[in-house]
């Protein structure tokens, strides 16, 4: 209590240049917590895009190469009808599955009757892929319709190019699994953003019937599993890797974010960002803090040798600056903190949105309080502030008692 009394006292004392040093550490707390609190929303649209806008879900399921080299031997690849159907057995007995869904991807060339250009289609089950997708978005569109087996979600990139609307006609041209030249009419049934410019343009989603028949084939190509939290995905993989080991089944799993590389290209650049940031903020404390104590110090050094002189220890020397530093961190985290959360809900209130690059849809700007780092940044500050206090109050413990108290 004796060094927070005395340290209070010595900040008001000099209250000017403790503003100074307070404010320097505010506005980097206040840095740290916006930026943290905006990349946090970042990271959490970015999950639900992946999962729930691309359709990953949580883990994927295929066979022992399909991640690999598909797009070399696609047809050694496929999961048959009976190899789906023991699949959903299998994870409908884990207590996390929400659902799972059969996948078929195809790709060939969509035309309008005069102009053609490419495709790439994911044959899915509507019903299932519903699910997955729950309410996230529904503005951006893509639902299937089970009651259309002959209806297609077009991308709007690609309408685009192909002049098409809704209840438009159009001819998808592909290669059957044998090599085959196979085609079938479709009706456009709605048009949809895929939220990610590269895909804008050639993305369709069809029925997995559909998708069968383009291909002449049965069964899938890889199985989705969407499960009750992000959390169990580590666990559920490590269980299913050895059941199906145990099985002899020669099965691949893959987690949304190794599916995901713009998640994951996005997700090292904010962190690069946030370090260069931290970094930045942390050399303005500490120098604000050492010319701080410096100063002091010196004004101080007849009060040193005084209280030398009547027995306190150099330790004690240095643990009064140690403590008078940690108010000026306390302090200033207290103004950083009172503006983060006013800038939030500033922020939050005014409905801001941009496009992100190699996005073809707006995002709202949005700061997420996270109490958690908050306090986090709080000990990391104190910590910072503290050691800088430690070099000048250090050297001023150092100083002989006589000329300490001869100083002028």
């Amino acid at each position: 209590m004796f060094y927070i009394t005395i340290g209070f006292r010595n900040i008001l004392k000099h209250w000017r240049r403790s503003l100074f040093t307070a404010t320097a550490v505010g506005a980097g707390f206040s840095a740290i917590s916006l930026f943290a609190g905006y990349i946090h929303y970042v990271y959490y649209g970015l999950t639900l895009q992946a999962v729930r806008g691309e359709g990953l879900a949580h883990l994927t399921i295929a066979r022992h190469g399909f991640f690999d080299n598909a797009s070399l031997n696609p047809e050694d690849n496929l999961l048959s009808n009976e190899d789906v159907t023991h699949l959903g057995e299998l994870l409908n007995k884990q207590p996390e599955t929400v659902t799972w869904t059969p996948r078929l991807a195809v790709s060939g060339l969509m035309t309008n009757g005069h102009t053609s250009t490419i495709f790439i289609a994911e044959g899915m089950d509507p019903l299932r892929e519903a699910l997955i997708r729950g309410r996230f978005r529904l503005d951006r569109g893509g639902i299937l319709d089970p009651k259309f087996p002959n209806g297609i979600c077009v991308s709007s990139g690609l309408a685009k190019l192909l002049n098409l609307t809704p209840s438009s006609r159009a001819t998808l041209f592909t290669n059957t699994s044998t090599g085959q030249a196979n085609a079938i009419d479709v009706d456009v049934h709605s048009t949809y953003d895929t939220g990610v410019a590269a895909t804008n343009d050639k993305s369709l989603r069809i029925p997995i019937d559909m998708a069968r028949r383009l291909y002449d084939v049965e069964g899938a190509d890889r199985i989705r599993l969407l499960l009750k939290d992000e959390s169990q995905v580590e666990p559920v993989r490590t269980r299913l890797t050895a059941l199906f080991k145990t099985e002899n089944l020669a099965l691949d799993i893959r987690d949304w974010k190794q599916l995901s590389a713009f998640y994951r290209q996005v997700k090292s650049l904010f962190d690069t960002i946030f370090s260069f940031i931290f970094s930045i903020v942390a050399i303005v404390v500490i120098m604000s803090v050492v010319n701080t104590m410096s100063m002091t110090v010196v004004e101080r050094t007849r009060e040193i040798g005084t209280l030398r002189a009547l027995g306190m220890k150099r330790g004690q020397i240095i643990a009064l600056f140690s403590v008078e530093s940690l108010l000026l961190a306390a302090v200033g985290v207290s103004v950083g903190a009172v503006i983060t959360l006013m800038v939030a809900f500033i922020v939050n209130s005014l409905g801001l949105s941009y496009v992100p690059p190699s996005s073809s849809d707006r995002v709202p700007l949005m700061v997420d309080i996270l109490p958690g780092t908050m306090v986090l940044t709080f000990f990391l500050l104190a910590f910072l502030t503290s050691l800088a206090a430690l070099f000048p109050a250090s050297g001023a413990s150092r100083k002989g008692i006589v000329d300490a108290l001869g100083h002028v």
